[in-house]
């Protein structure tokens, strides 16, 4: 039988790291637990402690150096990859923008403190051009920081961990299918959550990129909705006179307001439309006639439509937004 009590204090550490450098990568594995786990063995060891803050340190900040570079070569591609893995990936790019818009800096320091960044925030700061040497040193001591709060966690609540390792351990042989039945439990949870988000976006009406410039060139009355992250991240171009309205803004709010449009659009640039399509279901309960440009924004400057450049004005709901191209 698998022994805990002597695996750990011999293959503890190396276990962790490589549990975390998984989890940095992508792999849906909860590793806070791992490093409480560890951490309830450390008492009274100094050298073990040593050990058990450098290895999961050192995994965690190759893992993200990787992603960091990863961002940096492809740019908004690599976060487009990343959500695909996310289990909420109509959102996990915004939230990500949203953290470095308000953050700066040290979004990457505490980007492992807040839910659904911490995968984010080493491609991102490649793609946003963050020097290298800079993200290194902020990512190295938020990760220190982390490691050592989650091993200080366990060995503050050691008494406890060891109270359920000795209830695993008289589990016996059932011990480890037990433990893997409830990690299966736990994929499938996220598997299913990430399944019903695309099915919930799949139902939203799409609208294809050209279909979209002949209705608009047609003269009709069509309103874009740009529902990017913040202005200063993605609106360096902008689909032609579009109104850039997050969702949960005041701006996209105000949308029940609009008068005077056959159509509005909503676009995003995130994985199967899920942003544009929420906004679109949202906007939609309101009685608004809406649609979603399929392929959002890289698929309309893909075919090479026109795009306006970072000065031309936004306009305001309410106001006469019908664009031209």
């Amino acid at each position: 039988m698998w022994d805990f009590s002597t695996f750990f204090p011999g293959h503890g550490v190396l276990a962790v790291s490589i549990a975390l450098f998984l989890k940095r990568m992508g792999v849906p594995i909860p590793a806070f637990p791992l490093l409480l786990l560890l951490g309830a063995q450390v008492a009274g060891d100094g050298l073990l402690a040593a050990m058990a803050l450098a290895g999961p340190t050192l995994a965690s900040v190759l893992a993200d150096t990787a992603w960091f570079a990863a961002g940096r070569r492809y740019g908004r591609a690599m976060l487009g990859l990343m959500c695909r893995i996310s289990v909420s990936p109509g959102t996990c790019i915004r939230r990500s923008e949203l953290s470095f818009a308000k953050r700066g800096e040290t979004a990457v320091l505490l980007a492992k403190f807040i839910p659904g960044v911490a995968g984010l925030a080493p491609p991102l700061a490649g793609a946003l051009g963050m020097r290298a040497g800079r993200f290194t040193m902020l990512n190295l001591v938020g990760t220190v920081l982390w490691t050592g709060a989650g091993l200080a966690l366990g060995l503050l609540l050691s008494r406890e961990v060891q109270l359920a390792l000795g209830w695993v351990q008289r589990l016996g042989t059932a011990a480890l299918p037990l433990l893997g039945a409830v990690l299966a439990l736990y994929v499938a949870w996220l598997v299913t959550r990430r399944v019903l988000a695309s099915r919930a976006a799949s139902r939203a009406p799409r609208i294809q990129p050209q279909e979209l410039a002949e209705r608009i060139a047609r003269g009709e009355s069509i309103l874009l909705v740009d529902v990017r992250g913040p202005a200063d991240l993605v609106l360096d171009v902008r689909l032609p006179g579009s109104l850039h309205a997050p969702l949960g803004s005041a701006t996209f709010d105000g949308l029940a307001a609009v008068q005077g449009h056959s159509q509005l659009v909503t676009y995003c640039d995130c994985p199967d439309d899920a942003t544009a399509a929420r906004a679109a279901l949202e906007l939609g309960r309101r009685g608004l006639p809406v649609r979603v440009l399929a392929g959002g924004f890289d698929a309309w400057r893909a075919a090479g439509l026109p795009l306006d450049p970072p000065q031309a004005p936004l306009p305001q709901p309410g106001a006469d937004a019908a664009v031209a191209l």
